[in-house]
């Protein structure tokens, strides 16, 4: 943990709904504990034009954060186990952070949760409209039950009335399109999620093409100017990914999603280096496909520890000194907020 990434809950709850009403894109990618939290973060490159792209906030993934553990996507992991995790990633990091919520269990079970992440300080849950217990909606094999529209939206409620401040929002994920129930479904429950109170709408598909995609944004456009208002709209192009976030938000798409690739990313890059170390009876050949020690030092903030350490124990450090690296933390703080 590196304390210069410190930020108050209240400060960084409504960093998401500041950006969403900034009128551009925003991506997101995925975090399963505090390292990837802070890869996550910090990742950036330039651009032609010498602007730095950077991510605008983290996604706690229900199957990410399971597979980390070893469990199967099935909501095995009970609330405090989550809520460990999410604890973990919120004190590195003082971005925005949407968390999964799975199906939000029964209605009670999702107020409690939506009232202790609105206290840590997360922006935003997602719940989908299956019925407890899901299955993982990438799934080739499994077998999906959509929850009663009108009991999901009764969830949506119940969620809402327990809120203590503006910040906090609440999406509905749209399953329809994973059961083969079509688009007018879909448009269904999103009219019916929608005047719940549903702050917005992810819609999710695993077709490798983005025409469903496309066809329910458009219905989605028309239903947003029958009912008068327009909420924001969230897809995860996990298996449609050929398509770019500006093909995405030419289409209407606000917030893009990329779900689950640093803990595959990380998986096939441990398989590969314990692979290494058996196949040559050391781990000098696996050393180029690991991070150094000093640069992993500088990631987790250990490299700070000691600057601090050596700050302290100036015996002519002085109040002012203190005083002045506080008001730099805060002032940081401050602008990001």
């Amino acid at each position: 943990m590196s304390l210069k990434n410190r930020i108050l809950p209240d400060q960084r709850r409504n960093y998401l709904k500041t950006l969403i009403n900034s009128d551009r894109q925003i991506r997101i990618i995925e975090a399963h504990n505090g390292l990837s939290a802070l890869v996550g973060s910090t990742a950036s490159i330039s651009a032609k034009d010498s602007k730095i792209i950077e991510f605008d906030g983290l996604w706690v993934s229900s199957l990410t954060c399971s597979a980390a553990k070893g469990l199967p996507d099935t909501e095995l992991s009970n609330l405090e186990r989550r809520l460990e995790t999410i604890d973990e990633i919120l004190r590195v990091t003082n971005k925005p952070l949407i968390v999964d919520g799975d199906t939000g269990g029964e209605a009670v079970n999702f107020e409690y949760m939506c009232s202790r992440l609105e206290s840590m300080g997360v922006s935003a849950v997602i719940i989908e409209d299956k019925k407890y217990p899901k299955r993982n909606s990438l799934s080739a094999n499994a077998s999906h039950t959509l929850e009663n529209p009108n009991e999901f939206a009764n969830k949506i409620r119940r969620g809402r009335e327990v809120l203590l401040s503006d910040d906090f929002m609440i999406f509905a994920r749209l399953e329809s399109l994973v059961t083969n129930q079509g688009i007018e479904d879909a448009l269904l429950r999103t009219r019916m999620y929608l005047l719940a109170g549903a702050d917005g709408i992810m819609i999710h598909s695993k077709k490798r093409t983005t025409d469903e995609v496309y066809s329910f944004l458009e219905g989605y456009k028309a239903l947003c100017d029958e009912l008068g208002f327009r909420k924001p709209i969230i897809c995860v192009p996990t298996t449609y990914n050929t398509v770019t976030n500006e093909e995405l938000s030419g289409h209407g798409v606000d917030i893009v999603i990329y779900a689950n690739h640093l803990l595959r990313a990380a998986q096939a890059a441990m398989q590969k280096v314990c692979e290494t170390i058996l196949e040559k009876n050391r781990s000098l050949e696996a050393e180029e496909q690991c991070t150094s020690i000093s640069e992993l030092f500088e990631i987790v903030g250990f490299n700070d520890v000691i600057k601090r350490d050596s700050f302290f124990q100036n015996p002519v450090v002085k109040l002012k000194d203190v005083r002045k690296r506080r008001k730099d933390v805060r002032d940081q703080i401050t602008e990001l907020s």
